[in-house]
């Protein structure tokens, strides 16, 4: 008796289901890749590589050459420290890549928490929205609302300037469950579909290191919620911590964060390097397609 895969395959209940971004139907029934493009000076992953707008096109096409499914552009860095830049110039980063890469024909995600810098990326042409406040702003809920683009509603505790200084959970994979889950609800109140919606446990976000260890050990919990969740662990300071590593060389380290989060009930990894990904998830779905080809 042929049974179906299971670790490549979405929770159960995401199964027969896609997500709504935009002008896009996305499939659920395979980890989907979400390549990063940071039109950053100050970036934490690449050092700023790709702070122009010829650069970070040139980016996005590579990274969809190589497999993404989605592109995430951000044009604020959101890491531990790191400081807010104004909305005008935040638009002068994301728009003109937002319309460079509009003739590829795949979803844009627009990685930012600001309502203005929200609508005017939706009105460029982006079709998701990732929000690190997790769409707690009214202006920020109403520019999606009103909208058809998908949203991915991130935990954090904190700011970025101060959130890794002295984070603290008593129960770290109930308390993040039940914040993403209030949002959930609360999307879905204000009028945003639930095939619209993504949940990321925001990994580094306000969270120490054991912390972070304990919501990808636990991650089911959350894919438990019946909404697609993102993982976003590549190049992170947890994965230096394990392996010694600078920056530029977790790459091995995040394909393999990336695996356990899909093994996990991941729908959606978010990462630098989508080509080794791909590669791995290929594997990954081999051999899931072997072991269940068995006859019982």
């Amino acid at each position: 008796m042929r049974a179906s895969p299971s670790a490549l395959a979405s929770p159960p209940s995401l199964r027969a289901r896609h997500l709504r971004c935009g002008r896009f139907t996305l499939p659920l029934t395979r980890p989907l890749i979400m390549g990063v493009v940071n039109v950053t000076p100050d970036s934490f992953s690449d050092g700023g590589q790709f702070s122009n707008t010829e650069l970070a096109v040139a980016r996005g096409k590579e990274l969809m050459s190589q497999g993404a499914d989605i592109l995430d552009i951000g044009g604020e860095s959101t890491r531990p420290g790191a400081q807010p830049v104004p909305v005008a110039q935040e638009l002068d980063r994301v728009l003109p890549v937002v319309e460079g890469l509009l003739a590829l024909e795949l979803p844009l995600s627009v990685d930012t928490y600001k309502p203005a810098v929200m609508r005017a990326a939706l009105a460029a042409g982006a079709s998701m929205i990732n929000d690190i406040n997790a769409l707690q702003s009214k202006a920020a809920l109403d520019a999606v609302a009103t909208s058809d683009c998908a949203v991915c509603l991130v935990h954090k505790q904190g700011d970025p300037q101060t959130m890794q200084q002295d984070p603290h959970y008593d129960d770290v994979v109930g308390e993040v469950r039940a914040f993403l889950a209030g949002r959930v609800a609360a999307c879905e109140a204000a009028g945003v579909c639930h095939e619209r919606i993504v949940i990321d446990p925001g990994f580094g976000f306000g969270k120490r290191f054991a912390h972070n260890m304990e919501l990808l050990a636990k991650l089911r919990v959350l894919a438990g919620l019946d909404v697609p969740v993102l993982v976003g662990l590549s190049r992170k300071s947890t994965l230096g911590t394990i392996t010694g590593q600078p920056v530029e060389q977790r790459t091995i380290a995040s394909v393999a964060a990336a695996l356990l989060a899909v093994q996990r009930g991941a729908s959606i990894v978010r990462v630098h390097d989508v080509e080794q990904t791909r590669d791995a998830l290929r594997v990954l779905h081999a051999v899931e397609e072997a072991a269940f080809g068995f006859d019982d």
